[in-house]
């Protein structure tokens, strides 16, 4: 093994140390949160229009998700996205259940996460929309390992299988494995402010 020590071992040699000094070498598990969508019901504790005012305070990087099915190639825009974990490597998004792009997302059973430059506000916007063929006029490549589209121009992008879904009142969560990514070495990423798409100035 070259010294080199894995998970368990590790673990065990941890315990071992714990009851040594005499500490206590277990806890009580957290209780399993409730997944559920807000029925009927229930009221929001605050009032909609004020949530996006403030949440909008909150700058955040913009996505285009996208997926091949049977009909071809499918995404949307998504401002919901994030890193979740390095070992294994996961990322996570969150889709509204009402999305019709989602079903065929989950059909494919893979994503690819495309990560928009400061210049594809437009390319954004094209996605945003419902109805409408939103790859006309888009380049596109096969990711590496999903073919998933790889949207020509985006700085950087993430090859995905979906491992998990979990309910989050209104949205859906998406954990996806990366199985290969890529980014372009320059380029300013667009950013979502208060409703406006911005960038960095220096």
């Amino acid at each position: 093994m070259g010294g080199v020590m894995g998970h368990a071992g590790m673990a065990a040699t941890v315990v071992r140390h714990l009851r040594a000094a005499g500490s206590p070498t277990a806890v009580e598990p957290l209780p399993r949160p409730v997944l559920r969508a807000v029925r009927e019901d229930e009221r929001p504790p605050v009032d909609p229009a004020e949530f996006r005012r403030v949440l909008g305070h909150f700058a955040s990087g913009v996505t285009i998700v996208t997926a091949v099915d049977a009909e071809g190639p499918a995404g949307f825009a998504c401002q919901s996205f994030a890193s979740l974990s390095l070992d294994p490597p996961l990322v996570a998004f969150m889709v509204a259940r009402t999305s019709t792009t989602w079903p065929r997302i989950a059909g494919a059973g893979s994503f690819c996460v495309n990560v928009l430059g400061a210049d594809q506000g437009g390319l954004c916007r094209s996605f945003a929309v419902s109805g409408a063929d939103k790859f006309a006029g888009v380049e596109w490549a096969p990711a590496p390992v999903t073919g998933a589209p790889r949207l020509a121009g985006a700085p950087a992008w993430i090859d995905c299988a979906i491992t998990a879904v979990h309910t989050g009142g209104d949205h859906l969560i998406v954990v996806g494995r990366v199985d290969a990514l890529g980014a372009a070495e320059d380029g300013d990423p667009l950013l979502f402010h208060r409703g406006r798409f911005g960038r960095f100035s220096a």
